[in-house]
């Protein structure tokens, strides 16, 4: 009499040694009991799962072996991935000329840096009239838009591009509110300004807009590309 056992996977074997029988592979890939023979050593092992589970490991078919054989393995990590996915964005961040007044440029500069971002445009910067109007041209039907006006083009600016991963919501958070009184102690405004019309800085509001702005203060060539040393310990 035959026995027949099914035990799933491409190559079965036997665990317990059977006093009075073997097995033999069928044609089926099941395993057969033969009465009065002893099972050989190789046929001890239970292979209903691999001896190393194959849930968490990497086992590229020989069709990928044969294509890749000559090609260097690529291996992505996933935050790598994700990162590579976030849209890196450009601000337009100008000190006004009361913080060149005060003497601000370098602390405000420096909040930026140490948040990670990348500066890629800084100059000091005597702004004309006619950049000022089309700079602020959306409040130019606003009734304090003269007295803007005459506010930034009162004595020179820093003009700043900024780069990274969310740089126009994170510096908007660093500047703090229009008006520093409802500026959060720890912000820009919140720490260095009193007055709205005196309010150290200006950070574009979209990413749209800050491309927008940066266009407008910088030539071509005065916007670098450059890659920081610091960058890997900024971003995965």
């Amino acid at each position: 009499m035959e026995a027949v056992g099914v035990v799933g996977g491409g190559i079965p074997s036997l665990s317990a040694r059977l006093s009075s029988g073997t097995t033999r592979r069928t044609t089926a890939g099941h395993l057969a009991y033969a009465p009065g023979k002893k099972l050989s050593p190789a046929s001890t092992h239970l292979a209903a799962f691999h001896s190393t589970s194959h849930l968490f490991s990497y086992q590229p078919s020989p069709l990928y072996h044969a294509k890749s054989r000559n090609s260097p393995k690529t291996h992505i990590f996933l935050p790598h991935l994700v990162a590579s996915m976030e849209q890196v964005e450009e601000s337009y961040i100008m000190i006004k000329p009361d913080g060149v007044q005060r003497g601000l440029v370098g602390e405000i500069i420096s909040r930026f840096e140490k948040k990670g971002f990348k500066l890629t445009g800084l100059k000091l910067f005597q702004c004309p009239k006619e950049l000022a109007e089309e700079h602020y041209k959306d409040l130019k039907s606003r009734p304090f838009f003269p007295k803007l006006i005459n506010y930034i083009t009162s004595g020179p600016v820093v003009c700043m591009a900024w780069e990274g991963v969310g740089v126009v919501a994170s510096a908007r958070k660093l500047i703090g509110s229009t008006d520093p009184l409802q500026a959060e102690p720890g912000t820009i405004r919140g720490d260095l300004a009193v007055q709205t019309g005196r309010n150290v800085v200006h950070g574009s509001d979209s990413p749209e807009n800050g491309k927008r702005e940066i266009g407008l203060w910088f030539k071509e060539r005065e916007v670098c590309e450059w890659t920081p040393a610091l960058a890997p310990w900024f971003r995965e």
